[in-house]
């Protein structure tokens, strides 16, 4: 019998997960309303009902109501209560114990940019830094509206100083931080200046700030004193960035601020609107009213804030699964899979909620602690593409509008079309909500027309005989295997056997992919839970009330006091943790529990590691034995403590936080029996990949009782989602679950000489994945900045010739580089290699780039055979220090080669399972023997980084090993050919199209400003689409270092023709088939084997970028340089390569701050005290399309350095096109002193090495991009700016894995 309100026993719980545009609509045991995308999921939990209610509405109902959350509040209330509410009404909540809600307010915001109208106030001389910092301009807020805070800090102790006691008494003008580092206060706020400037930003409307000082997070007193001024004047918000989150990056740190005062006054709009939907507003105390944050904890309604709610409703999701499908009792992981309409979002739960502290999302570089969720552009409306001889599935989705083909509103075909046309989707258990009067079922008959039509397109390209059904199945296991790729990152990637977890499905696209998924990963088990389709709802109503807190500290662990400042630290924290829960009107009974931990790094790096608080203790032992089991590998250096977190939790006595366990039990015992298929509900005509069309039974679930079986196969069907049982695996229906036993069984066979497209694009996702997976590894077993901050490597695989096969989007200056060094290699060492033989090179007469440089390359050999090598794996790092001229491995002023550090040709690195630490060692320190040269003055970090590197190489190699097992050898190189066929005729096609369009002959020219010229005459064979790229006419090799060698001019051309086919397609060996390139030998582009070449990687390669470019007239010049700026100071170095304008383009304009061919991170730390950064308007170009802007960068040191400075575009300007004037030239400025204590300000030329003294700057301005076209309107101001007139759109991409990625991706 149905529950009445008679049987319940106790007030209501109710559940809400807001959702965005386009929701995968689901309603499970109860009342289902109307349902169609973009609904809300709202659960009430009812005590002594025996089924909950649950109930969907759409988000946005404006006819019906003005919000949904309330809407659905008041439905749950009338079937608890049995009485009818009137709409419009305040409802009463005293029937109610807790509101739990998951909004995608603030998610939503963000990705459509319609925030509030908020202004920044930032440190003097940092007014455009988040717009440098992060190449994915934000556009939180009118970057013109920001002021600027004069007020300077800094640390008063430099690098070797002695240590100061802690009770140290000291001088005026010097505190202690936060974090105990001594601050030295250079110029203090003068709050007259800052109430004028508050008062006018109000006074121009502005209610919202975000505060952003420099090393505000251990020194946090003058961002509360603008904060104090501002709420004096009314401010409605104001988001203090040491308040947030008090860590050390400026840059994260300040989006963060900004992103909270761009999004908090809209959630507390949001949240008022709620309230008064309610009698008293929620004032009476009656009902708890919290919401989910995305760190998956809650917080009460008053305290939700913009930045913690990004990740609102998935967050729900994490949670849901974690306490509905994680068994404690067998310890085996979950990696929760949630797709939904536009995307997939990917987690992994294994007894811990997986946090990070900085990710990006929709574009935004964000700095707080957040659940781990990884997002795939690929769900239910990925649209489907035919493209350069590939199966493409996404990015670009269909949306809920136009939706899918099948929708009835001239959709593209997608994911969900696929399902349609493959029998997996039933249209008659889909909703009818269709077409212009919204009652019609999914339009199969336009999906099977479209997947015919496309079909006769691929097989007319291929010359094949493929079946629609085949067509619309490849593009599936194109959609599974990118799916499988960040799923592989999260596990493997960080030591997890991904095999050894359970694959917990949920979200409405779910269930159509759980089982093919599964398979690919290796993954024997699927968990659904009954509530899938609303686990975000469930879930929130299985969390916990929480409260984050988090101190900086600057200790040394093990040093004198260190503990007991830490434990204060520690102490303080909870008690600041105990009282915000407590204000949050939890049960005077509930149970609090403290989680506290420590943020620890070995000095000289970066890389922290998160420690839990260990039963002994002990923080320190606890970090040697997760450094040894994340890193393999420890160090013989000091343990910083640099942050202090306690997380809070309420715990909650919800009785269902256990289902992990029932799940367990009921497993263990439950009595099984194989369901008769002639009960099916309906019979369907289903294609699977290896059967074809087959008859396969239709199942409802609600028919089928605990313990039944279903061999696939199946489909089984509720009101609300469709679960796909695939043939060979097994569905076992629980009391709250369906389990699949998915059956791996054997692999369908490939021909080895018949290549499918589909299989083509399936290899190339395997192929990109391996070197990605090398990437994570090395970036993980690293340990100098250079590599493991900055991400300055690339990692690459290798057909057996020493041919590019695939490569991770790391550094594009290696790409075309890494080829000829492993060719080298193979020539050198052909017949002597044997396995475990590791090498080692960075010669630039060996395939390198310049010297710092050093490529790691492994053979992998055939299974069974010591001498058959199938494939290469290499690995490139840049390594900040090899020794050199005045101790510097890019000296400014080298002639010789000799003079720029260590080199090596060749040598085994690892042999016989030993490495050769004590000959790599002697290289290292011979770098030292020549004039005036110095040797590394960090072998030890040299030789870890090579260790790592090799790691990275044995990843790359057992992963291509376990490819050879799962397919054939033969199989396997066939399609590693394929995919650089694929690339080769996407070139081809470019040139043919060129020379129709610009004709036989391209010639370009430019400069080098010391005069020396590249010349490029490109010759185009229209038959066979092949082209000549000579570059007879350059200057000969220079006495300086700006000569780039063979394989640096490769890589920059590889970058250009990648850039100018202009469609995604595989970046391999396949694209330098086609070109015959001609590079004379002893010129700039191929100098002899003893000429400097240091600049030519960074200064050269920029140029020939542009040399080509203009060539094919495709943009205006871009700064044509990296501004490489270095810095010694005892033993402590720093380097960076520092951005400037891009070229404008026939319809574009030019990027500002941007930098390419290069994907390197910059990095604002501490380190640096006092380094603004700004954006050079230039304000002289005109064009139609105006070039990027440079940006100045100022340096002041308080201590004596030596400083290096390369830089380019000093004395040749950035050409423009098309009538467009050219860009800025850079320049280098050195404010020195003078003995009467003033300055001057010099110009130091193009490159140069000084000694600065404490108290001198260096000013570097970057060039700017060269403009396109004559303006059509006078008064055209030069640089793109700041704000730009079009739209751009952001993909919610979020994650650790998507973080990584983006890193490499944008320099960001």
């Amino acid at each position: 019998m149905p529950s009445t309100p008679a049987d319940r026993t106790g007030r209501i719980t109710i559940a809400i997960d807001r959702g965005g545009t386009f929701t995968d609509v689901l309603g499970m045991y109860g009342i289902e309303y109307q349902i169609r995308s973009g609904l809300d999921k709202c659960q009430g939990i009812v005590p002594g009902w025996d089924q909950d209610i649950v109930l969907k509405l759409l988000s946005v109902d404006p006819d019906n109501y003005p919000d949904a959350p309330t809407e659905g509040i008041r439905r749950v209330l009338e079937i608890a209560l049995g009485k009818k509410l009137p709409r419009g009404e305040p409802l009463d909540t005293s029937e109610i114990e807790v509101i739990r809600q998951g909004t995608t307010v603030a998610t939503n915001a963000l990705l459509e940019r319609k925030g509030f109208k908020s202004a920044l106030l930032i440190t003097k001389g940092f007014k455009d830094l988040l717009h440098i910092g992060n190449q994915s301009r934000p556009k939180l807020f009118d970057l013109n509206v920001v002021v600027e805070i004069d007020e300077r800090v800094t640390f008063a102790d430099s690098v070797g100083d002695p240590a100061r006691l802690p009770d140290e008494v000291l001088p005026e003008g010097f505190v202690r931080g936060v974090s105990g580092d001594v601050i030295q206060i250079l110029k203090a706020i003068d709050e007259d200046v800052v109430l004028a400037d508050l008062k006018q930003l109000w006074d121009e409307g502005f209610r919202s700030i975000a505060v952003v000082l420099a090393h505000s997070y251990t020194f946090p007193t003058h961002e509360q004193v603008i904060a104090k001024l501002a709420l004096q004047v009314g401010f409605k918000h104001v988001s203090v960035s040491s308040s947030l989150q008090a860590m050390v990056r400026m840059v994260p740190r300040g989006n963060s601020a900004t992103a909270d005062a761009y999004l908090t006054p809209h959630i507390k709009t949001y949240l008022e609107s709620f309230a008064s939907g309610f009698i008293g507003g929620l004032e009476d105390g009656k009902t708890r009213v919290e919401f989910m944050q995305s760190d998956g904890g809650l917080v009460n309604y008053k305290s939700f804030s913009g930045l913690r709610a990004i990740l609102s409703g998935p967050a729900g999701g994490v949670v849901g699964y974690a306490r509905t499908s994680y068994s404690p009792e067998d310890t085996i992981g979950a990696i929760g899979f949630d797709m939904g309409g536009t995307s997939t979002d990917v987690s992994r739960y294994a007894g811990k909620l997986e946090h990070v502290f900085e990710t990006v999302t929709a574009g935004v570089a964000i700095q707080t602690v957040q659940c781990d969720i990884n997002t795939v552009a690929s769900g239910g409306g990925s649209i489907l593409f035919w493209r350069n001889g590939l199966f493409v599935v996404g990015p670009e989705s269909a949306s809920a509008h136009p939706g899918p083909a099948c929708y009835r509103k001239g959709g593209p075909l997608t994911v969900t079309d696929a399902n349609l046309f493959l029998g997996r989707i039933q249209p008659e258990y889909f909703p009818k909500i269709f077409g212009p009067t919204e009652d019609m079922p999914l339009d199969v008959e336009i999906t099977i027309k479209k997947f015919k039509e496309l079909t006769e397109q691929i097989n007319k390209d291929t010359g094949g005989n493929k079946s629609p059904e085949e067509v619309a199945s490849g593009f599936l296991a194109v959609a599974n295997e990118s799916m499988a790729r960040p799923i592989r990152s999260l596990s493997e990637g960080r030591g997890y056997s991904v095999k050894n977890h359970n694959l917990a499905s949920f979200g409405g696209a779910g269930g159509q992919h759980a089982c093919p998924l599964a398979r690919i990963l290796g993954i024997n088990t699927v968990i659904i839970h009954k509530y899938s389709s609303i686990l975000s709802a469930y879930g929130m109503a299985l969390a916990d009330v929480v409260s984050e807190q988090t101190m900086p500290a600057s200790e040394v662990w093990g040093g004198e006091g260190a503990l007991n400042r830490i434990n204060a630290k520690i102490d303080e924290l909870v008690r600041r943790a105990r009282d915000d829960l407590q204000k949050q009107g939890l049960d005077k009974d509930t149970e609090l529990v403290f989680e506290k931990f420590l943020f620890m790094r070995y000095d000289g790096s970066d890389a922290h590691l998160v420690i839990p608080e260990p039963k002994d203790g002990d923080y320190g032992k606890a970090f040697l034995e997760m450094h040894k089991k994340e890193f393999q590998f420890l160090l013989p250096r000091n343990i910083l403590v640099d942050d202090v977190r306690v997380r809070g939790v309420a715990i909650g006595k919800e009785s269902r936080k256990d289902e992990g366990s029932k799940l367990y039990a009921e497993r263990a015992s439950l009595r099984t029996q194989v369901v008769d298929k002639s009960s099916a509900a309906s019979i369907a005509q289903v294609y699977f990949e290896e059967t074809g069309r087959v008859a396969t039974s239709v199942f409802l679930l609600e028919k089928l009782v605990p313990g039944s079986q279903i061999s696939g196969p199946a489909i089984i069907i509720d009101e609300t989602q469709t679960l796909l049982v695939t043939p060979g695996a097994l569905a076992t229906i629980l009391s709250s679950h369906v389990i699949i036993d998915v059956g791996l069984g054997e692999r369908r066979q490939l021909d080895a000489n018949a290549i499918d497209p589909i299989m083509t694009s399936i290899f190339g996702h395997r192929f990109m994945a391996i070197a990605e997976m090398m990437g994570r590894a090395l970036q993980k077993t690293s340990v100098s900045l250079q590599i493991k901050e900055r991400l300055d490597f690339s990692c690459a695989i290798f057909d057996d010739e020493g041919y590019l096969v695939a490569n991770a989007p790391h550094v594009p200056v290696h790409l075309g580089a890494m080829s000829y060094c492993v060719q080298y290699q193979l020539r050198h060492w052909q017949g002597q290699l044997k396995r475990g033989d590791v090498l080692v090179s960075n010669h630039p007469q060996a395939g390198g780039s310049h010297l710092p440089d050093i490529t790691v390359v492994t053979p992998v050999f055939r299974a069974g055979t010591d001498d058959e090598i199938i494939f290469w794996v290499a690995s490139r790092g840049h390594h900040g220090d090899i020794g050199g001229l005045d101790a510097n491995s890019m000296p400014p002023n080298s002639t010789e080669l000799w003079q720029e550090g260590a080199q090596i040709k060749s040598m085994k690195l690892i042999t016989g399972g030993e490495f050769k630490e004590k000959e790599i060692t002697e290289i290292f320190k011979a770098a030292g023997q020549y004039p005036n040269c110095e040797s590394s003055r960090r072998i030890q970090d040299n030789l870890t980084d090579l260790q790592a590197q090799a790691a990275a190489n044995a990843v790359g190699a057992s992963y291509i090993e376990a490819l050879f097992q799962e397919f054939t050898g033969e199989v396997v190189m066939s399609y590693m050919k394929a995919i650089r066929d694929n690339a080769e005729i996407s070139v081809r096609q470019l040139f043919r199209d060129t020379n129709k369009r610009m004709g036989k002959t391209l010639r370009a020219m430019d400069y080098m400003d010391n005069g020396a010229g590249i010349a490029l005459t490109i010759t185009f064979n229209e038959d066979d689409g092949s082209a000549i790229f000579d570059f007879e006419g350059s200057s000969p090799e220079v006495y300086a270092n700006t000569n780039a060698p063979e394989a640096v001019v490769r890589s920059a051309l590889t970058y250009c023709l990648r850039c100018l086919v202009g469609t995604d397609m595989p970046l391999n060996a396949g694209v330098m088939v086609p070109v015959d390139l001609r590079v004379p030998p002893n010129s700039i582009v191929n100098p002899s084997e003893y000429a400097a070449v240091s600049s030519g990687n960074t200064e050269v390669s920029q140029r020939i970028v542009d040399v080509v470019f203009k060539a094919f007239h495709a943009t205006a010049a871009s700064q044509g340089c990296m501004n490489v700026c270095q810095f010694n100071f005892r033993d402590f170095s720093y380097g960076e390569t520092i951005c400037g304008g891009s070229g404008a383009g026939p319809y574009w304009h030019g990027a500002s701050g941007d930098q390419h061919p290069y994907n390197g991170r910059g990095d604002y730390r501490k380190a640096l005290p006092y380094c603004p950064s700004r954006v050079l308007h230039q304000g002289r170009l005109r064009a139609k399309f105006n070039g990027g802007n440079g940006v100045h960068r100022e340096f002041e040191f308080f201590k004596p350095v030596d400083i290096f400075l390369i830089g380019e575009r000093r004395v040749t300007e950035p050409y423009g096109m098309e009538g467009g004037e050219p860009g800025e030239r850079g320049a280098h400025y050195w404010i020195r002193r003078t003995p009467d204590g003033k300055t001057r300000k010099i110009n130091v030329g193009p490159r140069v090495t000084l000694a600065l003294q404490a108290g001198e700057r260096i000013i570097i301005h970057t060039p700017g991009g060269g403009g396109w076209g004559v303006p059509e309107v006078d008064g055209i101001r030069g640089g793109a700016g700041l704000n730009g007139t079009m739209r751009p759109q952001y993909w919610r991409g979020m994650g650790s894995v998507v973080s990584f990625m983006t890193a490499q991706n944008e320099g960001g």
